[in-house]
């Protein structure tokens, strides 16, 4: 198997992400996180086509509020190895790596924040691969996928491009749904991991990945998951820009809202695109802390 290692000097002067990674071996692979601070440790997965970078606003507002703040870089994404094979990368791999990071770290009573794709896999892990981690769920312009899931025409029209395209934009992805303007070194962060087409092989990947009929590869573990949380009893919390342009609030984030029948009511974010945390990061970690400080 052929793997793309970023050099690291890609990642030199990422603006605010002042924080070193720390390093958990997987099935060969080199997977990267952060783990910072003390206290109650919040688990932040990021989806497409980010890396942690995409939670640094939200991180800094945590360790100020005394959490511990663990995010890891998927495989095939940040500073992680990346598979150069688009058909390695699969749903349950990616579970199976995040999961081995969490059994390593021994986390306890964590709160799982998901985002995007991070949704289908920290939702999943949390409610079927390894429950005793998780104590309460915070999800963001996300869905668990099941092959019955409804999907916009904007993302249909994103799979297509990506589908078709041998190098793919990722700034200009992550630029085109933010509610507000992203700085140019800003976007380069996000492009830091990606120098060349053959490393953006999992950036390919997962819009692919997404079933569209219940007989689709990961649908049954989707649906497995959407049934555990329409009866999990943890405290839930669910956020949703009012500006996404690829997941909408309407219809989507407001279908996603029943998955959680003991959420509190849907927050909405103001000014925030699909990349919410992009927009309004500060707001959203002070959330995050208020929340879980209430529950």
């Amino acid at each position: 198997m052929d793997v793309f290692r970023t050099p690291d000097e890609r990642f030199a002067n990422l603006p605010d992400f002042p924080w070193e990674p720390k390093y958990h071996e997987w099935d060969g692979l080199r997977m990267a996180y952060l783990d910072e601070g003390d206290g109650q440790p919040v688990v932040l997965f990021h989806g497409e086509p980010t890396w942690s970078f995409l939670w640094r606003k939200v991180v800094a507002v945590l360790l100020e509020k005394g959490f511990r703040c663990v995010a890891p870089d998927l495989i095939g994404f940040g500073r992680s190895d990346k598979p150069t094979d688009r058909h390695w990368y699969t749903y349950d791999r990616h579970v199976e790596s995040a999961t081995s990071l969490l059994e390593a770290l021994d986390l306890r009573d964590a709160v799982f924040v998901v985002h995007d794709w991070g949704g289908s896999l920290g939702l999943r892990i949390g409610t079927l691969e390894a429950p005793e981690r998780a104590s309460r769920f915070i999800a963001m312009d996300t869905g668990v996928f099941t092959g019955r899931q409804r999907m916009s025409e904007a993302w249909h029209r994103f799979r297509d491009f990506v589908e078709r395209t041998e190098d793919l934009p990722v700034g200009m992805l992550v630029k085109g749904a933010c509610a507000t303007d992203v700085p140019d070194r800003v976007i380069a962060g996000y492009e830091a991991p990606f120098p060349t087409p053959e490393s953006k092989a999992g950036a390919k990947a997962f819009p692919l990945l997404i079933p569209l009929s219940p007989e689709d590869p990961g649908a049954a573990q989707g649906q497995a998951a959407v049934d555990a949380l329409r009866v999990d009893e943890r405290p839930a919390l669910l956020m949703w820009g009012d500006s996404d342009p690829v997941l909408p609030l309407d219809p989507v984030g407001r279908t996603v809202q029943t998955l959680f029948p003991k959420a509190e009511s849907l927050t909405v974010i103001h000014d925030g695109g699909h990349f919410l945390q992009e927009d309004q990061g500060d707001e959203i970690g002070a959330l995050i802390a208020d929340w879980v400080a209430n529950t």
